[in-house]
């Protein structure tokens, strides 16, 4: 898509996303502890129709920024096709975590935390707000989402 391109409707930019979210496997995770300093790492994901999955160990700055805030910003990695995610967090120990998550998870990465030597936690996000758009053109109707209920 290029700037000369008609701007995407509402719904085809919702289509847009959740396909993003079907078929990407990393996404940009932003938080922040408790003096605002801020940490962004991109992690594996697994979309489950109405939340995000992934997993960290709960003791580097974004497992424990995920768990102090509750709070996080996602974005995918193509300037040219911005999707930003606003969501809230709930953190799942590795043994508690809902089996369907875990295999959906590990069908998706081919890892699975719960095996690993290490201690992960599971971090589940569900969207309350998403915007999306193609260049400059497209800034206007690009609030696709707000407190959690699709706009579109």
């Amino acid at each position: 898509m290029t700037i000369m391109d008609e701007p995407r409707s509402p719904e085809r930019r919702k289509r847009d996303v959740l396909d993003r979210l079907e078929r990407e496997t990393d996404v940009w995770v932003a938080s922040a502890d408790s003096d605002g300093v801020p940490c962004l790492v991109a992690l594996w994901f697994v979309w489950d129709g109405e939340a995000l999955w992934m997993a960290t160990r709960p003791g580097n700055p974004t497992g424990r920024n995920l768990c102090a805030r509750r709070r996080t910003r996602l974005a995918f990695g193509d300037t040219r096709d911005v999707v930003l995610i606003d969501g809230e967090v709930d953190v799942h120990a590795d043994d508690e975590v809902p089996a369907a998550a875990a295999e959906a998870f590990r069908a998706k990465t081919g890892w699975d935390p719960r095996a690993d030597s290490a201690t992960y936690s599971y971090y589940q996000v569900r969207p309350v707000a998403v915007q999306a758009w193609h260049e400059q053109h497209e800034l206007p109707g690009r609030h696709l989402m707000r407190s959690g209920t699709w706009l579109v």
